[in-house]
């Protein structure tokens, strides 16, 4: 390279790391078209294709290969020569942050969360906080550290991380009628009334939209304002429910049973967001590497 760009650098060693497009664009906080065109860029530079695909993924060239432990040390070289001097020992740190996410993300992933920071540093405690206000203003003047939720990445204040890909999938009560044949078709779906979680209390959303486009309409009978209340409802009536597929696991009991939507919705991103004036704070950039390694290792 006739000239060096560090942000190529850090791209490489994400992209060795990860093995992945998509993974790397996450890790760093990019879009996945914003990774591969600088993939590309390094496939010019370094005359190797770097990453080729394999099947569904990607595996890395034997060029790659060679150089990664010495990319991801340069790396961190760099990193700790730009960096200001820290001296934070991260397991004798004591710090409350504040989390704005829903309900139901909370009654799901805290108590691993916090199982996660309380092994490496137990002097830290997590506040989550309801997202019924959603304003910059929060995290501007630090009432919150960090949001997490479905939200919009291109708002140039904030900074956001996807955390992780999730889906809507159905539910409904065990031993519903709606089980009993062997394949949820649309039209059967459909006939069932059905429960909707909607922060605007709308008595549509992505799924009605999905089935309108086939030009099929569902009988929303009931909104509620949360998740675990869909959740709830569902198990106690015939109503049919909607939620995160991230939830799936959690909910599935001898009352709730779950399945695939037999109607294509278009996915989501769950990221976390912070105001810009964190991103040098060393506890601040601790707590959102392990949160984010957290979801790593879960999906």
């Amino acid at each position: 390279m006739s000239d060096l760009d560090l942000n190529l650098l850090v791209a490489l060693d994400a992209l060795l790391r990860e093995r992945s497009v998509s993974g790397a664009a996450r890790r760093l906080g990019l879009s996945t078209s914003a990774m591969s065109r600088t993939l590309s860029r390094l496939r010019i530079a370094l005359g190797d294709p770097i990453l080729v695909p394999a099947g569904r993924g990607m595996v890395a060239t034997p060029h790659a290969l060679a150089i990664a432990q010495e990319v991801h040390s340069l790396n961190e070289a760099v990193k700790a020569v730009l960096s200001p001097p820290s001296s934070v020992e991260i397991g004798q740190v004591q710090r409350d942050f504040t989390i704005r996410a829903n309900e139901a993300f909370v009654l799901i992933f805290a108590a691993r969360l916090s199982a996660a920071v309380a092994n490496a540093a137990p002097g830290i405690r997590l506040r989550f906080a309801p997202r019924s206000d959603k304003d910059v203003q929060s995290l501007r003047d630090a009432a919150v550290d960090l949001d997490i939720g479905v939200l919009p990445t291109n708002s140039g204040e904030l900074r956001c991380q996807t955390l992780f890909e999730d889906r809507y999938v159905g539910l409904a009560r065990v031993g519903h009628p709606i089980f009993d044949a062997d394949q949820i078709t649309v039209e059967n779906y459909a006939a069932w009334g059905h429960v909707l979680f909607s922060p605007q209390a709308d008595f549509a959303g992505p799924v009605d939209r999905a089935l309108a486009e086939l030009g099929v309409y569902r009988d929303v009978r009931l909104i509620v304002p949360s998740f675990p209340a869909v959740i709830a409802v569902a198990a106690a009536s015939d109503l049919i429910g909607a939620i995160p597929n991230s939830y799936r696991k959690s909910v599935e009991t001898n009352q709730i049973e779950t399945f695939d939507l037999p109607v294509a919705v278009p996915g989501f991103n769950v990221v976390q967001a912070w105001h810009p004036r964190m991103d040098a704070d060393p506890v601040h950039r601790w707590l959102r590497a392990l949160i984010f390694e957290t979801f790593k290792t879960m999906n």
